[in-house]
């Protein structure tokens, strides 16, 4: 008897090699694993960077809109600032034009005084 409390009867045996095989079969199967909450398939990853892209181009086209209309302005300005340096430049000569005139028409009326008296 003492026989078999060592060794253990055909039941416990048979018992001992399913829980045995039972821990084998365990290590095949998958674990359980934590899933990330937040996972972005390749679709919507390139659906995202198609979207940054197009909005980099918009971006990029309203500040050259923007350069541009700036530039305009500047050029608008200087034209506005070059026409005023113009007219001052007209008006000066028109003032040189008149004094010499009347620098002329001096001359002759004291050319035509001298002739009178003398």
């Amino acid at each position: 008897m003492m026989r078999d409390s060592k060794i253990g009867g055909f039941s416990e045996r048979l018992t001992n090699q399913a829980e045995a095989r039972k821990a084998l079969l365990e290590k095949f199967k998958p674990k359980p694993h934590v899933v990330a909450p937040v996972l972005e398939t390749t679709a919507e990853r390139k659906a995202r960077e198609l979207e940054e892209v197009r909005a980099r181009r918009v971006a990029d086209k309203e500040a050259a809109r923007v350069a541009k209309e700036n530039a305009e302005a500047a050029a608008r300005l200087a034209a506005e600032n070059n026409e005023e340096l113009q007219l001052q430049l007209k008006r000066d000569d028109r003032k040189a034009r008149k004094s010499a005139a009347k620098a002329e028409a001096r001359a002759k009326r004291e050319a035509k005084s001298a002739m009178r008296r003398g």
